[in-house]
């Protein structure tokens, strides 16, 4: 199958371009290289399926042609702004780089007849709903960050262009990704600290801050598992919590980079609050009932996707163990 992966040189999109080269897809790539970057796809460079188009998602003009040269048969819609905190300086990041993507793809599609696609919603279309088991029927979504809120809106636009045009579309709402590509986060902030002051590390909160991680490569996995699944569902738009059944608070991760990097005697210090930055959830219950139903289970557990994580940027940075 001919697919086509927007924000593919990015930390997910570029994981999963090499597991479909490597289950035998030929593969579309777009990126703009605000966030991804070519060293992403190195493996998928050498791939003679491959093929990367560098230009903006929101220039529909270049889109179009894209789609009408190559006439991808599958959407994986990756391409996203995936830092709250730049986008809470700045809001007009969420509406050109998640909300604009969104529409500009659902449109080519629409005028091109491509009929099937994958998007990569997140957790924070909740909102902050501290004791509620967040399932994909809760109800009173209300997003606190401008992220959230571009997510849930293009959540809206994709159902809307399913019914309209027979669609069919599969959302996953998933927690914190981690894993090998991965370019910022808490794991590169401490790290990146730790490397300037090996003694004191400064945390945002109270450390309590506690939030599944997931592994790049489960998440990966599951898209796989369930790529094809929607062809034969009876809805438009098939939605899946994806995560972990476990969680790591902000704390841990501070002490699991410390024990990676050989460091003993850091003192931490907290900025204090609830929350790492406004917008920020600090912590949420995430039921994966459905998804386990139908048969997806996470191989990685939240410490050690957080651990191998650390291995991978202590090893890409080059700090030496002490």
């Amino acid at each position: 199958m001919k697919v086509l992966v927007a924000g593919g040189a990015g930390f997910i999109g570029s994981n999963l371009i090499e597991a479909l080269l490597d289950k035998g897809h030929q593969v579309v790539c777009i990126d703009n290289m605000s966030l991804g970057n070519t060293d992403n796809l190195n493996m998928a460079m050498a791939h003679p399926s491959f093929i990367l188009y560098e230009g903006d998602i929101c220039d529909r003009d270049f889109l179009s042609k894209v789609f009408k040269r190559e006439k991808p048969e599958y959407v994986f819609h990756l391409a996203a702004n995936s830092d709250i905190q730049a986008s809470a300086k700045n809001p007009d990041v969420e509406y050109r780089n998640t909300y604009t993507t969104t529409f500009n793809l659902l449109s080519v599609m629409r005028e091109y007849g491509v009929k099937k696609f994958f998007f990569a919603s997140t957790s924070a279309v909740y909102g902050d709903k501290p004791g509620i088991l967040l399932d994909e029927n809760t109800p009173n979504l209300e997003p606190i960050s401008y992220y959230g809120a571009a997510k849930l809106g293009s959540e809206a636009l994709i159902s809307a262009f399913s019914y309209m045009n027979d669609f069919k579309a599969l959302i996953f709402r998933f927690p914190n990704v981690i894993g090998p590509h991965l370019t910022h986060g808490v794991i590169f902030d401490f790290v990146r600290k730790l490397q300037n002051d090996s003694d004191n590390l400064e945390i945002l909160g109270d450390g309590n801050q506690t939030k599944p991680y997931i592994y790049v490569a489960d998440l990966v996995e599951a898209i796989l598992y369930f790529m094809n699944e929607i062809e034969d569902a009876q809805n438009p738009v098939t939605l899946y919590n994806i995560g972990v059944n476990t969680a790591t608070s902000v704390k841990r991760i501070a002490d699991i980079i410390c024990e990676e990097m050989k460091l003993e005697h850091v003192v931490y210090h907290f900025t204090g609050g609830a929350g790492g930055w406004k917008g920020d959830v600090p912590r949420f219950t995430y039921c994966l009932d459905k998804v386990h139903r139908a048969g997806w289970t996470a191989e990685c557990e939240s410490d050690d996707a957080v651990r191998r994580t650390v291995r991978h940027v202590l090893g890409v940075s080059g700090v030496q163990e002490r």
